[in-house]
């Protein structure tokens, strides 16, 4: 008995865990991404085929799925939805990545990292201007995420304008003994602030993918897979051409066995193809603000694995900023689970049967809690009543008792 009780919370503690092991896991593959990728990029591979390659090994992975798990009812491809297919996958796979790699090249893996964190607060300033969000200035919640993009920004533009002085850490010093004299690295200052700029116009069009895509998914709603393999599909075809034009020599279309290949496959298939089902069942147990509040957690891990794997220098500027940033993101990730709490709760109050809202009776939201205020002023909690099979109170005469 004992052990079978030893099991059950084993199991269920573990049943908790996953969210929360699985968004620490997505981290780490982010930030293996960005380290392979930057070396790969060093190396001189191009980041036009690497986009190309990226999304077309994603598309490989993916299709199959989408064919086995939803070629049932199948949404038909009218015009309106091909032209927000071809938009996804302009934003997605061709700007947002040819941008975010190009500024990744000139700067550093932690850099980039930091720059993504302003997703968030560029997504909600999006969501205002085509009035897909609406803000109310005098409650604390609007406020919040207000100040906080504010903050992100603030954060952004202190990174790229301010490089500052080079921030030691202990287990760099021996590297910068062997490495003197030597051949580095090390980008201009100009080379670093036109790096910022793509970063941001690669967050940009990020943000503007998660605009359209939320308006995609009305029609692919229970056709997720489908969606992704169309968009990178589309977006591998349109890197396709935008290289052609680009890239003017054929012999950067050469891979082999080697990290070129590598980083190819592993961004195809970790962060286009397995991170997306993860992220999407993280999602559907514990929404996307939860999901979304792992971000900073890459950055730490990247800033970590670059100092060993790349020697990379890390700034004052970088890591005022960075701090900076994060804290703009908690605060409008903060607004936003208290948006969705709000909406959560009038959602239930909704919900309440007829019975219950006469006269007599009326709901309010007290400390952010539903309440019932029934009859005579006797009040109860719409989440316990909810446990409740029934309620009967003692009213004075003349009036009924109310059975939920």
């Amino acid at each position: 008995m004992k052990s079978s009780i030893q099991t059950c919370c084993s199991s269920s503690l573990f049943k908790s865990c996953k969210p929360y092991i699985g968004m620490i896991s997505l981290q780490f593959g982010y930030a293996g991404m960005n380290i392979i990728t930057k070396i790969s990029l060093n190396g001189g591979m191009s980041h036009y085929v690497l986009v190309v390659y990226r999304h077309a090994i994603a598309t490989a992975v993916i299709a199959p799925f989408a064919f086995f798990f939803e070629r049932k009812a199948q949404p038909k491809i009218t015009f309106p939805v091909f032209m927000q297919i071809f938009v996804l996958g302009l934003l997605g796979p061709v700007i947002d990545q040819n941008f975010y790699y190009a500024g990744l090249k000139l700067t550093s893996p932690t850099f980039s990292c930091a720059m993504s964190n302003m997703l968030p607060a560029l997504t909600f300033v999006m969501a205002i201007i085509f009035r897909m969000e609406k803000v109310d200035i005098k409650k604390v919640i609007y406020q919040a995420k207000v100040v906080g993009t504010i903050i992100t920004v603030g954060g952004a533009l202190l990174m790229t304008l301010y490089k500052g002085p080079l921030v030691e850490m202990a287990w760099t010093k021996h590297r910068e003994a062997h490495t003197k004299g030597g051949p580095t690295n090390e980008t201009s200052d100009h080379d670093w602030f036109i790096g910022c700029i793509l970063l941001i116009i690669a967050t940009l069009a990020w943000a503007a993918l998660f605009i359209l895509q939320k308006a995609t998914l009305t029609t692919y709603s229970n056709h997720q897979l489908s969606l992704t393999s169309l968009v990178c599909f589309m977006g591998t075809m349109q890197a396709i051409a935008v290289t052609f034009v680009m890239e003017h020599n054929t012999s950067a279309w050469r891979i082999g066995w080697d990290m070129n290949l590598l980083a190819a496959a592993y961004a195809g298939i970790v962060t286009s193809s397995i991170s997306y089902y993860v992220q999407g069942l993280v999602m559907k147990i514990k929404g996307p603000v939860f999901a979304t509040a792992f971000s900073p957690l890459m950055m730490i891990i990247v800033a970590v694995m670059g100092s060993f794997i790349l020697a990379e220098k890390i700034y004052l500027g970088g890591v005022i900023g960075s701090v900076i940033i994060v804290v703009g993101l908690y605060a409008v990730l903060w607004g936003k689970y208290k948006e969705e709490k709000e909406e959560n709760q009038k959602r239930k109050l909704l919900e309440i049967p007829e019975a219950i809202k006469d006269n007599n009776n009326n709901t309010q939201l007290i400390n952010g809690n539903l309440q019932l205020m029934i009859g005579n002023g006797v009040e109860a909690k719409a989440d316990q009543a909810d446990k409740c099979p029934s309620i009967a109170i003692d009213l004075p005469p003349n009036q009924t008792i109310l059975n939920k």
